[in-house]
């Protein structure tokens, strides 16, 4: 049987981070103050891919 080799990065358990993190966050806040928080974090740009 092989051994699994450790994960250098973890997509699930960093989702569920960020997604906790902000919970935590916005837990206080009012509808726009939420639209206010994500518009600021929201990226510039928008990576569109080839396809």
């Amino acid at each position: 049987m092989k051994t699994k080799k450790k994960k250098e990065f973890d997509a699930v358990e960093f989702m569920r981070q960020t997604r906790d993190k902000i919970s935590r966050e916005i837990a206080d806040l009012d509808f726009e103050q939420i639209k206010e928080y994500f518009a600021k974090r929201r990226p510039k740009t928008r990576i569109v891919p080839n396809g």
